[in-house]
């Protein structure tokens, strides 16, 4: 039975294992806002609301950034907040930042994608399998779940890299993860502080500076 972290503004129904979980969250009674993850027989309920300039200006500029560079190598599909990837293996559904799944993940099966219920013609309402790069983006009430839990679920899943940023500190943290023999492994950084990703071919760099208003603008740069 699922352990409930409970947001009071937010009914949860019984949830006994990830399907059940799974069928809740592509129903019509599952909540329209907040995020909630199921990892590893916990249901985590975030109603917190998004830091424009730690968090969703940042998401933005990476989201532009990777569907850029996906859409100029022809990979797949990228895709942002809300929507759902879910693992049996890796006993995970969670809606991560940003997520970019390949044709090949699709064409092998690797990954798939979910028909909404009213089995309406092209319409998705969540990816099951192994996503190609799932990014998370630290927030206060997201610390220990997006460093910590969601992780290992994820490298269980399949997951072939795995990007980790943190913004709300004085330095600016962003860690490329590749797959190693047990769990992610952070790529080396060169002399400039690129670090390569494998799913999209190249290497990158997180920037910020203070725009003369004084909130903070990101640049990912990548060579």
């Amino acid at each position: 039975m699922a352990t409930v972290l409970l947001d009071l503004e937010v009914e949860i129904p019984l949830i006994r294992d990830l399907a059940e979980f799974r069928r809740w969250a592509l129903s019509d009674g599952f909540p329209e806002r907040g995020r909630i993850d199921y990892i590893a027989g916990r249901i985590e309920v975030d109603m917190s609301p998004e830091d424009f300039f730690t968090h969703g200006t940042l998401k933005t500029e990476i989201a532009a950034e990777v569907k850029d560079r996906v859409d100029e190598l022809d990979l797949g599909h990228t895709l942002i907040a809300e929507t759902r990837i879910s693992s049996m293996p890796g006993d995970v559904s969670a809606e991560p930042d940003v997520v970019v799944i390949t044709h090949e993940a699709l064409d092998t099966g690797r990954a798939r994608l979910v028909p909404k219920a009213s089995g309406e013609p092209d319409r998705f309402a969540e990816v099951e399998g192994a996503a190609d790069l799932i990014v998370e983006i630290v927030s206060d009430s997201s610390v220990k779940k997006d460093s910590q839990r969601l992780p290992p679920a994820y490298f269980a899943a399949g997951v072939r890299e795995f990007w980790l940023i943190d913004a709300r500190r004085r330095d600016l943290m962003f860690v490329i993860h590749a797959r190693g023999d047990a769990g992610f492994v952070a790529a080396a950084k060169d002399a400039e502080g690129f670090q390569r990703s494998e799913v999209l071919q190249t290497s990158y760099l997180l920037e910020r500076a203070r725009h003369q208003r004084g909130h903070w603008i990101y640049r990912l740069h990548k060579k």
